[in-house]
C-alpha cells in the first residue's frame, strides 16, 4: 500500500481532534531533545544504521519543521528538513515509533530577471528579489572575474535561474542557469554547464569563490551527493559532503577565510567545526580527532590556516574528513569550489557548450534592451495547485500505522507553542 503523507495537511487530523503545528528548530536545540519531549525511545535513533544516525546530524537551526500532535499532545507525525531535498520523517507503525527518511517533492519553476542598477548589484538584487540565496549565488560565480566597483548607475544586468517551491513556498537556494552583467556598458556573460561549473561565452572557466582543499594529498573515498536511489533496498539517502581519507592525525586546514560558529561534538558528526564565509557560504569539518589551539566560536582563521587533526569521532567506520559546504544552510557540492586547473573546454565539450548556451544569449541579449526592471514570471505566477498527494509520497507503512490515513489539503497554522531549549 503506499502512504501519502505529509502531515500538516490532514483532512481526519481536526475531525479526530489531532493537531497541526510548524515550527522553527532553535539554536542548541538536539534531536534527543525531541525525543525527549515527545517520549520517544532512543533506540529509535541508535536502531538506525550509522551513515542515516550521521545524516541526522544535518538539522540546521532556524529550519521550520512539522509535527502532528493528538487531542493529549502525543506525536503521531514529524517532519523534519535536512536540507531542501531530503527529511526525516517519524511515526507509529505497529505501536511503536520508527524514523526513516523522505525525498520532499517539489515544483521547479525558471525565472527570469532584469535589473537597470542604481546603488550595486547586490543591493539592486536583493531589494527586488528579496532573495539572498541568489544574491550570494551571483556574487560568488562572478568573484575574481569581474569588478563590480566599476559598474555605472543604469547597467544592466539579467539572470536566467531555476526556483523550487514546494507548497507555495521557495526553497532555499536557487539555481543560476545563465547571467550577464553590464560593466560600463560592456556585457560579461556566465554560463552553467553539465559540470556545476560557470564557463565564459569563450568556454573558459569562470574562477568565483574558490575553496583550498582542507586535506593536502587526501583520497576521495565518497563524494557529494543529494540522494541516489539504493538499487536493492529501493531506499534513498543523500550525502551532504566530500569524504577524504586520510591517516589519523593529518592536519586540516580552513579552505577559506572566515568565522569559526562551532567547535565541538555533534552527533554523528564527532568533533566538528563549523567556519562561516562571506556571502552566506559556510564549510563544516566533521570526524576530527581533535582542534587546534586557540579554535572556539568567534575565532576568526584565514584560508590554509591549521584547524585541527583528521580523526575518526561520531560514527566513522575509519579516519577521514567528512567536508561540507552550505550555502543559506542549504548543502551543495564542494567539489564544484575547489581549487583546481582552470582549463578552457576542448574538443566535443565545447561543441557542446556553444550549442548549449547560443538560446541563453538570446534570451539575455533581450532582458538587457527591456528597459524596465521585472522578474517574469513574477511572485503571482500560477504554481500547479499542490494537494498531499502530489506533494510528500512514501512507501508504505501497512494498514496498522497509526498515522497513515487518508490526508487532504488544509493548511496547517503557525503553532504559538514555544520550541524547548
Amino acid at each position: 500500500m503506499k502512504k501519502i503523507f505529509l502531515l500538516m495537511v490532514l483532512c481526519w487530523s481536526f475531525s479526530f481532534g489531532a493537531i497541526a503545528h510548524n515550527q522553527k528548530w532553535e539554536s542548541g536545540y538536539t534531536l534527543f531533545a525531541f525525543f525527549q519531549k515527545y517520549d520517544i525511545p532512543t533506540s529509535v535513533y541508535y536502531n538506525l544504521s550509522p551513515k542515516d544516525r550521521e545524516l541526522t546530524s544535518e538539522i540546521y537551526a532556524g529550519v521550520t519543521y512539522y509535527t502532528l500532535l493528538d487531542e493529549e499532545d502525543n506525536l503521531l507525525q514529524a517532519l523534519i528538513p535536512i536540507g531542501d531535498g531530503m527529511q526525516i520523517h517519524i511515526f507509529k507503525r505497529n505501536g511503536e515509533y520508527v524514523l526513516d527518511f523522505t525525498p520532499m517533492i517539489y515544483f521547479e519553476q525558471e525565472q527570469t530577471i532584469n535589473i537597470a542598477i542604481q546603488k550595486s548589484p547586490y543591493q539592486d538584487l536583493l531589494e527586488m528579489t528579496h532573495d539572498k540565496g541568489l544574491v550570494s549565488e551571483f556574487l560568488n560565480a562572478y568573484k575574481n572575474s569581474v569588478n563590480f566597483r566599476s559598474v555605472l548607475k543604469n547597467d544592466r544586468l539579467a539572470i536566467i535561474y531555476d526556483r523550487r517551491y514546494r507548497l507555495g513556498k521557495p526553497l532555499n537556494n536557487a539555481t543560476i542557469k545563465a547571467a550577464v552583467i553590464e560593466i560600463n556598458k560592456k556585457p560579461h556573460y556566465i554560463f552553467r554547464f553539465t559540470n556545476g561549473r560557470y564557463y565564459n561565452k569563450e568556454g573558459k572557466e569562470i574562477q568565483g569563490f574558490l575553496l583550498q582543499m582542507p586535506v593536502a594529498g587526501a583520497r576521495i573515498s565518497s563524494k557529494f551527493s543529494l540522494g541516489r536511489k539504493h538499487p536493492i533496498l529501493g531506499t534513498t539517502r543523500p550525502h551532504y559532503g566530500v569524504d577524504y581519507a586520510a591517516p589519523k592525525g593529518t592536519p586540516i586546514v580552513a579552505a577559506a577565510d572566515g568565522t569559526v560558529i562551532f567547535a565541538g561534538k555533534r552527533g554523528g558528526y564527532g568533533n566538528l567545526i563549523e567556519i562561516r564565509h562571506d556571502n552566506n557560504l559556510k564549510t563544516l569539518y566533521a570526524h576530527m580527532n581533535s582542534f587546534a589551539s586557540g579554535i572556539k566560536v568567534g575565532k576568526k582563521v584565514k584560508r590554509g590556516q591549521f584547524i585541527g587533526r583528521v580523526g575518526t569521532t561520531g560514527l566513522s567506520t575509519g579516519p577521514h574528513l567528512h567536508f561540507g559546504l552550505y550555502r543559506n544552510n542549504s548543502p551543495i557540492n564542494p567539489l564544484s569550489n575547489v581549487k583546481a586547473v582552470h582549463k578552457e573546454l576542448q574538443a566535443k565539450e565545447k561543441e557542446v557548450f556553444n550549442a548549449h548556451i547560443q538560446e541563453f544569449i538570446q534570451r539575455l541579449d533581450a532582458a538587457l534592451k527591456n528597459q524596465t526592471s521585472s522578474i517574469t514570471p513574477n511572485e503571482s505566477f500560477n504554481i500547479p495547485a499542490e494537494t498531499i498527494e502530489n506533494t510528500d509520497s512514501t512507501e508504505t507503512p501497512t494498514e496498522t500505522d497509526e498515522s497513515a490515513k487518508s490526508l487532504g489539503t488544509a493548511q496547517p497554522t503557525e503553532s504559538t507553542e514555544a520550541n524547548p531549549q
